[in-house]
């Protein structure tokens, strides 16, 4: 026995080495962590439990005819903050973190057990894609995954850290997952590398610049998070799931910590709205204002800003936040912000997090390319969203509702549970200036003094028009309130509300605008 438990150490430690001593050291001079030492800052001490250590790598049908225990993947379960996780980590010092039969199948049966026991799924890839030796096995592995991802999707929330290379079809698996984290300067994901693109279509690029994290944070929307480094990186994942049950079937539980006062009304929030309303104001000063003390958690803070998402807490209790952003665009939605509220909240109603959105919206972005980009069709996303909505949904107008984006904003009509509106929100087709312009045109130009006439039609639609008290007229806003008292009536409400149960017709699954 005494040598085969000598064997049986030796093999551990030949697994554990991943592609050797010098693979590690390269990865080290890259400012990379490995595998494992990844999954040690990203899990609790000592939960880590490792699953198919042993699993070989097929046998290579052409070039270096080498085998590696693991497959170049760290699978296995442990706990994040006390919470089971699935986890497993690509190796890049085996064969470069090329995705093989076995390495695929590994990554499978991750995803497979965790709709299975219902906990959260966390993938580390740092891969430089399919393995060519492998062809069309490796390829079928991929395909494999995605379908796995998909099955997944809105069962078990996945997260993806790319800290290293993600390119070709390995890209797939990401986008098909909930949140992505990237790092700066060691992050890369496209689907047609450098030389690729150098060769079909004879430009330069490098990696930073084509798929780098500020590309996919800032342009493309890909990713969700950006850190300076690895660990920030992890740590990252660790907070984000303090926001989030680990499957669809359960409520996230009350963070009591981070309660000190349900009843806090703030005064400053009379002060936030400036008194003409073309002047801006940072609606994440309300949030902060509102939510329990700093509980709020920005998802993808630095694209589509003239949009706001992300997690909050009220009376302890995780919330999803959309917020229109009149700091930038004057808060109106366009392409993108449509796109990245809308997919927020169908995660959020998947995962049984109630929704809360803080509403100054003048409109949809005009012009050409906006309309050419598809906004109709973005648009109608965030109106399936909301309107798919079995969550409590919640809404408070702080100024502007107008137009179409009044439509899109989770009024009423859509289902929203409660609509509370300040006493400085309008309700209009469109501002009081523009709408006096069309409406009034030959009575202005009529009149003795333009800029009188116009000034008094102004302030006579803004009193009796675009005003909340019409809107609460007819029973479109439940309540006009003091914004002090944002807080505690939201908390009352979400109370009230959390037994929420709504049923959508009978059918296999809306159709979405893609």
């Amino acid at each position: 026995m005494k040598k085969r438990i000598e064997k049986l150490r030796g093999l551990i430690s030949k697994a554990k080495l991943g592609g050797g001593a010098l693979a590690i050291e390269k990865q080290h001079e890259k400012g990379k962590l490995t595998a494992r030492e990844r999954l040690e800052v990203l899990l609790d001490d000592g939960s880590f439990r490792e699953l198919g250590l042993f699993i070989k790598s097929s046998p290579l049908p052409i070039g270096e005819k080498k085998e590696f225990l693991g497959d170049g993947l760290v699978a296995g379960f442990g706990k994040i903050n006390g919470r089971r996780v699935l986890v497993y980590s690509q190796d890049f010092t085996v064969m470069g973190g090329s995705l093989g039969e076995r390495h695929a199948e590994k990554i499978v049966k991750i995803i497979q057990t965790g709709r299975k026991v219902g906990v959260p799924v966390i993938a580390i890839q740092d891969s430089g894609g399919a393995r060519i030796q492998e062809g069309v096995v490796s390829l079928a592995g991929y395909a494999s995954i995605f379908k796995e991802n998909t099955l997944s999707s809105g069962v078990v929330p996945q997260i993806a850290c790319i800290l290293g290379p993600c390119a070709g079809g390995a890209v797939y698996s990401p986008g098909l997952m909930d949140f992505v984290f990237m790092t700066k300067g060691t992050s890369h994901m496209f689907l047609t590398g450098p030389d690729v693109i150098k060769t079909v279509l004879h430009e330069e690029v490098t990696f930073e610049d084509l798929g780098g994290a500020s590309v996919h944070t800032q342009k493309s929307g890909v990713s969700h998070f950006v850190s300076e480094n690895e660990v920030e990186c992890l740590k990252s994942v660790r907070e984000l799931l303090n926001y989030i049950p680990s499957n669809n079937k359960i409520h996230q539980s009350r963070k009591d910590s981070s309660v000190k006062d349900v009843q806090r009304r703030e005064n400053k929030l009379r002060d936030i709205i400036p008194d003409s309303s073309d002047k801006p104001y940072d609606m994440k000063e309300i949030l902060d204002l509102v939510l329990d003390d700093n509980s709020f958690f920005e998802v993808q803070s630095s694209w589509a800003k003239n949009i706001v998402v992300g997690f909050g807490r009220l009376d302890g209790y995780a919330v999803g936040i959309i917020a229109n952003q009149p700091n930038v665009l004057a808060g109106c939605l366009d392409s993108d912000a449509c796109n990245k509220s809308a997919r927020f909240i169908r995660f959020c109603d998947s995962f049984n997090i109630p929704v809360v959105s803080f509403v100054d919206v003048p409109g949809f972005l005009p012009g050409k390319d906006q309309e050419h980009q598809g906004i109709i069709r973005h648009g109608a996303k965030l109106l399936h969203a909301y309107s798919e909505c079995t969550v409590p949904l919640l809404t408070v107008v702080t100024r502007k509702a107008y137009g179409g984006a009044y439509c899109v904003m989770a009024p009423k009509q859509l289902g929203a549970d409660l609509n509370l509106a300040w006493p400085s929100a309008e309700f209009a087709v469109m501002g009081a200036e523009g709408a006096i312009n069309i409406i009034f045109r030959k009575d202005i130009k009529n009149a003795k003094d333009e800029d009188e006439k116009r000034k008094d039609l102004i302030h006579d639609y803004e009193t009796n028009i675009a005003t909340p008290y019409i809107a609460a007229e007819r029973g479109y806003v439940d309540e006009v309130v003091d914004p002090i008292d944002t807080r505690p009536k939201l908390i009352e409400a979400l109370r009230f509300f959390k037994s929420k149960r709504e049923k959508m017709p009978p059918r296999k699954h809306g159709n979405i605008p893609l």
